[in-house]
């Protein structure tokens, strides 16, 4: 049944996409400047998770690059790249050789130094989940560098500007902000049918199939191209020609569960211990959660950014937020062990 998995990766791009015309037309233009050899304002790319962010984002760059021969690209994931020497490392590892840097001795501004003075044709920068940098500042670096151009992938604009120093936020206030929408449960099918066209023998799949994935998936893109694949695979595994009511009931949750697990492996050492904490209670106040993180780390954050690391756990159903902001609470959203 399983004709071609890469079209099921999460990571993959497709040649064609569907649905976020609008979105790719922005970006476009925003990004236009370079195919004159100018550099381009940043952007903003924001909306909840799996709503077509970074496919989208990847996607119209490649389309920009196929178009002008002058023009690179470099992605960094911030869930996994997150300090200041990281992202800067990882840009400059794609423009040029960095055998002799070495990460425990290499001054942090010998990176910077070496990407300020790159003369390279001009290249855009995605940063993912760029909410995650641990070190913020860099990204005010980054903006002062005439040769690199920056995506700024992010689900919430506003609550990143309020937790970056005023002089950061006076910069990227300015930047052009394009907005996305969760998908509908027809936009999910549509996505589904051409994954399934391309990775699937033919007629492995029903509509009614589809449509049920793409409304268990709640707008979730991830979430309905995981299931599309876990549901494949046990239809595989069984021996059957087409995907089943059953094989669909059975990858729901265990997709659901294959995505947390993936947010729950990319959390920040400070992000796993306050996830542990929060596990080892059946509830837990911020105002009790905040001591018990300081005591267990060295170099603890601030109650700030600790609140930022929260909202960023319940958006990915890490945790879950329950009460006013007075009484606010948080449980872990754990899947129960097996009896």
């Amino acid at each position: 049944m399983l004709r071609d998995a890469r079209f099921l990766r999460e990571e993959f791009v497709p040649r064609e996409v569907v649905h976020r015309d609008p979105e790719i037309n922005h970006l476009s233009s925003v990004l236009q400047p370079l195919a004159d050899g100018r550099p381009a304002d940043t952007a903003f790319i924001s909306g909840p998770s799996g709503s077509g962010k970074t496919c989208i984002s990847k996607y119209t760059v490649e389309q920009l690059k196929e178009e002008n021969l002058d023009v690179e690209s470099i992605y960094v994931n911030c869930w996994n790249d997150h300090s200041r020497f990281q992202v800067l490392f990882r840009i400059l590892d794609e423009v040029t050789s960095t055998v002799d840097i070495h990460r425990q001795s290499t001054p942090r501004d010998v990176l910077f130094d070496r990407l300020r003075d790159h003369d390279g044709p001009p290249c855009v920068v995605i940063l993912d989940e760029v909410d995650q940098l641990a070190d913020r500042k860099v990204l005010y670096e980054l903006l002062g560098l005439q040769s690199f151009s920056l995506v700024l992938i992010v689900n919430d604009v506003e609550e990143l500007l309020a937790e970056v120093d005023e002089r950061l936020a006076s910069r990227l206030r300015s930047a052009e902000r394009i907005r996305f929408h969760a998908y509908t449960t027809d936009e999910l099918v549509d996505i589904l049918r051409e994954r399934a066209d391309r990775a699937l023998t033919h007629d492995a799949i029903s509509q009614e199939q589809l449509e049920a994935i793409a409304d268990e998936a709640g707008g979730d893109a991830r979430v309905a191209i995981a299931t599309l694949k876990l549901a494949a695979r046990q239809a595989d595994r069984d021996g059957a020609e087409q995907i089943t009511t059953d094989h669909v009931k059975q990858a729901v949750p265990d997709a659901r569960e294959e995505l947390r697990q993936k947010n729950l492996d990319a959390l920040s050492e400070h992000q796993q211990v306050i996830y542990e904490i929060i596990e080892e209670h059946e509830s837990i106040a911020p105002g009790d959660l905040y001591p018990e993180y300081r005591s267990r780390v060295d170099n603890p954050k601030s109650d700030r950014t600790v609140r930022s690391y929260l909202k960023k756990m319940v958006r990915y159903n890490l945790v879950a937020a329950e009460g006013s902001t007075q009484d606010r609470r948080y449980r872990s959203l754990a899947p129960p062990s097996p009896s």
